[in-house]
């Protein structure tokens, strides 16, 4: 999947599948009723494959995903995003720098940078990531050694040091969805509090929803 550098619009609900959030079931049935909701931008983020199992899964979800019109990120690893075509690659503080990582893909592939302090977001800003993650915006449990909360009033002045579009994430709710992109959230990403979900299409129909209303709400 390639794209101009200036086509990419950040769909306002980002999901991701971590297999350890979704009891027994497959990702690709997980994928499928995210696609079936309306989800657009859907990443595979898992930290306990091997590099052949990450490969495998990511290879059915690409060609699963891309069928059905979406785009599909790969968290961490850009040699498995580039071996299996995905649109792009998310990557952490810990992981390949952003420009490393667009030495490896290239120009025509997105690229997601994780921050979680104002300093880490100007430095992102700078570089060439199409998006900014920021968060966690509440308390989650999805993510081992989480980082700090930021809060909303975080998010407000991350909002304020960066013109890309920035992803909060971290503990966002139903209930609390609406605030976030209020606060000057462009999207939100779930994990568990979407695809841990009994039916997923249904929560993820939900945060479409409250997303629909903040945004006409702002405007």
């Amino acid at each position: 999947m390639t794209r101009s550098p200036d086509s990419f619009v950040l769909p306002r609900l980002y999901a991701i599948i971590d297999p350890a959030q979704v009891g027994d079931r497959p990702p690709v049935e997980v994928a499928a009723a995210l696609l079936a909701a309306g989800v657009q931008l859907i990443q595979l983020r898992d930290k306990h494959a091997s590099s052949r199992e990450l490969y495998q899964s990511a290879q059915w979800l690409a060609e699963y995903v891309r069928a059905g019109g979406g785009v599909f990120i790969v968290n961490d690893r850009a040699d498995v995003a580039l071996a299996v075509d995905a649109g792009g690659v998310h990557v952490g503080q810990d992981d390949l720098p952003v420009e490393s990582a667009r030495a490896l893909v290239g120009p025509g592939k997105i690229i997601g940078h994780s921050t979680h302090v104002l300093e880490q977001v100007r430095e992102a800003d700078r570089s060439t990531a199409d998006y900014i993650a920021f968060g966690p915006i509440f308390p989650t449990t999805s993510k081992e050694n989480s980082d700090a909360v930021v809060g909303l009033d975080g998010l407000r002045e991350a909002r304020k040091a960066t013109r890309k579009p920035l992803v909060a994430i971290g503990g966002i709710t139903l209930e609390n969805a609406r605030a976030v992109i209020e606060a000057g959230a462009d999207s939100m990403a779930l994990i568990r509090g979407l695809v841990g979900a009994q039916d997923v299409r249904k929560r993820a129909e939900k945060f479409l929803e409250q997303v629909a209303e903040a945004v006409k709400g702002k405007g």
